[in-house]
Order: C-alpha cells, then structure tokens, then sequence
C-alpha cells in the first residue's frame, strides 16, 4: 500500500468526514489506513454528487454500481467490501437506505427456546450449540414440521433424517455427532411437550468400538520448531507465539484460548482463569514462560482495542480471534516450520504423551489438562509404550 497525503471528502458526503475520521480511529486504524478511507469515500461522494444521489439515497444497488465503474479504471479491481465500513457509518448517522432486514424464519422462535435449553440445562459452548441447532434446524426443515406441526413428528421422520446422514458417506466419527446432535432436539421436544412420544429410543446406536484411536504422537522437538516458527519480530507473530505457547505449556483448547480475558490473567497470584467446557471455571498456574510470552504480546504487540479479549486482529477493526482461528495459526505455524498441519488439538495430545514420557502419572496429567473423567485421560495410556513394553513379555508367557 502506497503513501496517501492528507484527504478531503467533496461532495455531497462532506459533511460526515468528521465523524467518519473518528469513528476509524475509535475501531483502531493507522492515520495512513484513515486517509485511504478517506480517498475511498471521497471518490464516492463525487460520484454521487454527479449523480443528483443524496446521501439518504445511497443503498447497496448504488454501491455496487460504483464500485464497478470504479473497478474500471483499476489495475487491482476494489471490493464492495472495502466501502461496506463506510456505507455501516452513514446508517449510523441516518444516511443512506437502511439495510432489508429478513423476515423471521419460521423456525427461528423454536430455534431460541433450543438455544436456550441448552445453555440452561446443557451448559453447552458456543460453536457445540451452533452445530446442535444446525443438525436441528435441519432435520425439522426436511421433516417439514413448521407447516404440518411438530406434534407430527414420528420414529419414520427421524429413520428417513437418519438414512439421509448416512447416504452422505459420513465417517464414523462425524455420524456419531450427528446422532447426539438428533437425540439432543428430540429430547428437547418431549421434555417440553411438543412431541408426545420419546422419539430418541427410535435412533439406534452407531456401531464401531470406543476408544480405538490412538492419540498422535508429536514429539517435544518438534512442537519447539513450531514455536520458533513465530516471527517474534512483529505484531501478529508475538501474538501467534503467545497462543501457542498457552496451548503447548498448559494444554488448553483453541476455544479456550479464544475466549481468555485481560480480566482473566491474574499477574499477582501467578494464575489464569480458564473457561472450558459445561461452564467449568479454572484457575492454574502461570508459568513464568508462559506469562512472559502473553506479557510481551500485550505490552509490545497487541493494538488499541474495544474488547476486553487477550487475542485480537491484528488489522483493524480488532475484534476478538475466533476459536477456529487460533486453530488456523497452529496450522500456519507448522507449514512455516516445514512440518505436517495440525490443528490446536494437536498440541495439547503432544503435551499429554510428552509428560507420560518423562515419567508424569496419568492423574497428574489428567488434572493438567483438566479432565473431569479420569478415563478420558486413560487414552494416553495406549502410548506408554515403556508400560506396554513391560507387559508384553508376561502376556507372551502367560500365552504359552
């Protein structure tokens, strides 16, 4: 990006550059990024002003179409979205069309009450719930249930739903998910007496063997190389070193690491508040590490931002990461350090078969990575190969 001089909006726009300016500087835009801002809008205004177009007249048909002359005259056609800021702004301040707001879905009050239900009796994350009312939203659509009522519901709708999942070819894994997502509205329905039978005894179980997965193995070396990896030298690479330094030291999730406050780093007692699954709060241990790295990321790295999020964007607006982008960054890192992608995951699994190398006991491990089942843990036990190895020679006799 180029050097832009100081800009002036002419036109019929003129009158909101004030505004406009700080609103960017509010949302944490360099002055440069400001003055092309500017320019953008500017050009606009004198299109519009050539036009006879007010600024209460300005709606997305109109954006459209200058964005297309302006593409015209480019070598690097624009994005309506780079003028979707501004077009936000004046709606703001009572210019331009208000956006079309979509009528309700007809499932969208039942939707809410589902959404509800399981914050309140599920206690369930955010992106599980998304997923929940996606197989939901679904299933009663393709039922056709708005229209006939959900009362119509019988053990055939859910068969037909089921043999639809499994037409698509899902693994094993992914139709497992779809079955609980299906059990979980289903029980909500009877629970709240929409439906009168409980249709969830009419979902057979997934066959296949629990727990025959092997964790990967990742070894200590090779999660350094993915920390090395980070470009500690600007923003976005302290940022990124901090979150895989959180993920790699103490295990936690990408949604956890996503969802850490300023309110949750607790410098004086050296702890950090973990929000993890079922609403479940946590206080562990900072590592000196460890806090050193998110130290750095907030004193040196970290922007000017209206949220209380650790990890933000490193462009503007900066708005909170996403748990699926910290996951992309463990990706990202890997490819840069030549190694095979992963996603966050990975990192707390290399955690746990690492402890287990150096002699760490499965409880100690467990409550690391803050399992309320131990035998959650116990799958790590199928990687002691120094435990395996000591059986197998008795379990050879014993065979003889």
């Amino acid at each position: 990006m180029g050097t832009v001089s100081c800009c002036r909006i002419r036109g019929v726009l003129a009158e909101y550059e004030f505004g406009f300016r700080v609103e960017l500087a509010s949302l944490g835009y360099t002055p440069s990024s400001i003055e092309w801002k500017i320019n953008d809008a500017s050009r606009l205004s004198r299109w519009m002003t050539a036009r006879g177009l007010p600024p209460s007249g300005l709606d997305g048909d109109h954006l459209a179409a200058f964005v297309a002359e302006f593409a015209a005259s480019r070598k690097t056609p624009p994005s309506r979205g780079r003028f979707e800021q501004l077009l936000r702004f004046l709606r703001s301040r009572g210019a331009g069309v208000p956006g079309t707001v979509a009528e309700p879905d007809r499932l969208d009050g039942l939707m809410a009450a589902y959404r509800g239900w399981m914050v309140d009796q599920r206690g369930l994350a955010v992106r599980t719930m998304e997923r929940y009312e996606r197989t939901a939203r679904r299933f009663l659509e393709q039922c056709g249930s708005a229209d006939v009522g959900i009362g119509s519901l019988t053990a055939r709708s859910v068969t037909d739903f089921l043999l639809g999942v499994v037409s698509r070819g899902l693994s094993t894994g992914s139709l497992r998910a779809n079955v609980s997502e299906l059990r979980s509205v289903l029980r909500f329905l009877y629970v709240n007496g929409l439906i009168d039978a409980p249709l969830v005894q009419a979902i057979p179980p997934v066959p296949g063997w629990k727990g025959v997965a092997v964790p990967a193995r990742m070894p200590a070396g090779l999660v350094q190389e993915v920390l090395d990896s980070c470009d500690r030298s600007t923003a976005a690479g302290t940022r990124d070193f901090a979150m895989l330094t959180l993920l790699a030291r103490l295990g936690l999730r990408a949604c956890e690491v996503a969802g850490l406050t300023l309110d949750d780093l607790r410098w004086r007692d050296g702890e950090v508040v973990v929000r993890g699954k079922s609403r479940r709060t946590d206080r562990i241990p900072l590592p000196v590490d460890v806090g050193a790295a998110v130290a750095e990321y907030l004193r040196a790295a970290r922007p000017t931002a209206q949220t209380r999020a650790v990890f933000v964007t490193v462009r503007a607006p900066h708005r909170p990461l996403c748990p699926a982008a910290v996951s992309q960054t463990v990706w990202r890192q890997c490819d840069k350090a030549g190694l095979p992608g992963v996603r966050a995951h990975a990192l707390r699994h290399a955690l746990a078969t690492n402890l287990l190398d150096r002699g760490v006991r499965l409880p100690e491990i467990g409550q690391l990575l803050r399992h309320v089942d131990l035998a959650t843990t116990a799958i790590y036990a199928k990687v002691d190969y120094t435990a395996l190895r000591e059986l197998a020679p008795a379990w050879t006799a014993a065979a003889r």
